[in-house]
């Protein structure tokens, strides 16, 4: 009944993980989450506010397709105020959520048979959705010793006349890897067009420093959003920054696919960027004391962490003395010790014998699932 594409669409086995787990709760089974991605802390009340300010105000209509235009101009001031780029709002294209911005980019982007460089591992939505829009991944393996981040001469290696684009993603997700300044440059000289997800920006720890790759190139398209920063993951909004000759394609395609993203929702956007620097400021500062628990208690139970990560939420950890087949650990330590991780083949498979572990939770939830592992592997 359906395309070919569709049923080509692989499962996403964090949120099987995930279902099962809810499964599991349902029949009153008390279940440690470390397997999704989704911010613990509650929106920022400015945000909250703003939005209850413009539903009574009747901000409740169709908006620019584009995106409401105070957003746009406050997007582009936030962006020539952290990396000191010049951008028009003119060249914003706002969606209800980042990763309807990215699938939507590939749908226009990508003619049959195109090809486009991403990392092996990576987040497992982007070979759906390239393959969803008719185009060729090409993987490039990438490497525990190094953090899996892509190296420019793999990458080069890779190149064909097919190339549409590049793929990065920096705070990475599954790694929480920080790409540099240096290896940023070494891509973006490529004569290719560079996306680059930086959805998790503003979450680095450390000596991290943070970069955009509109830094370092015109020939790119950045995907953001305000889920994770601003804890706004059920908010659905996010935002495609392109150059300003592609943006104006766009527009027809937004009358008639979208219409508009939820005014009030636009409206929330504006505060969470002009009022919430200290509410992230916090959920950062959090967000580290959970990495540095992790970085010091999971090399206890054995799992390796070669290079440390310094960005998102995530830690990709080498399980393989536990076992090769990283779903069937997964699954036995959710049915066993009641703590969900995800499944490291989830991202590719150089990530294979791999977990995931996401610290978007409490540090009491976090020890406890720790002891629960501890308890778990004291079993085998």
């Amino acid at each position: 009944m359906f395309t070919e594409r569709l049923e080509a669409v692989k499962p996403f086995f964090a949120m099987e993980i995930l279902e099962r787990a809810q499964e599991m709760e349902r029949a009153n089974c008390d279940i440690i989450h470390l397997e999704v991605g989704e911010p613990d802390f509650a929106t920022p009340p400015p945000i909250v506010q703003a939005c209850e300010e413009a539903i009574e105000h009747g901000f409740t209509h169709y908006t620019n397709s584009m995106g409401d235009l105070l957003l746009r101009e406050q997007l582009a001031k936030s962006y020539s105020r952290r990396y000191n780029v010049h951008l028009e709002p003119e060249q914003f294209v706002v969606f209800p959520g980042s990763s309807l911005a990215l699938a939507t980019l590939f749908q226009v982007l990508l003619h049959d048979g195109d090809e486009v460089i991403v990392s092996n591992p990576c987040y497992p939505c982007y070979p759906n959705f390239i393959r969803f829009a008719g185009g060729v991944v090409q993987e490039v393996l990438t490497h525990e010793d190094d953090g899996f981040t892509l190296r420019a001469e793999d990458v080069e290696a890779k190149i064909t006349k097919r190339t549409k684009a590049i793929l990065i993603n920096s705070p990475c997700n599954p790694t929480g890897i920080v790409m540099d300044a240096e290896r940023l440059q070494q891509i973006c000289a490529f004569d290719k067009l560079v996306i680059s997800d930086e959805i998790y920006h503003g979450l680095t720890y450390g000596d991290a420093e943070e970069h955009s790759v509109l830094e370092y190139t015109k020939n790119c398209v950045v995907v953001g959003g305000f889920s994770k920063a601003y804890a706004m993951t059920g908010w659905r909004l996010g935002y495609l920054i392109l150059p300003l000759q592609f943006a104006k394609s766009f527009q027809a395609f937004m009358q008639n696919f979208v219409l508009s993203t939820n005014l009030m929702v636009q409206m929330a956007g504006i505060a969470a960027i002009k009022d919430c620097n200290s509410y992230v400021k916090r959920a950062r500062a959090i967000y580290d004391e959970r990495r540095r628990y992790l970085l010091t208690r999971l090399p206890e139970l054995g799992f390796k962490i070669p290079v440390e990560p310094c960005g998102a939420f995530y830690m990709l950890v080498n399980a393989k003395h536990l076992g090769q087949d990283s779903l069937k650990l997964a699954s036995d330590i959710l049915e066993k010790a009641h703590v969900g991780l995800t499944p490291g083949i989830d991202f590719g498979s150089q990530s294979e014998g791999f977990l995931r572990i996401s610290y978007a939770n409490s540090l009491p939830h976090i020890k406890e699932g720790m002891l629960r592992i501890e308890r778990y592997i004291e079993l085998l």
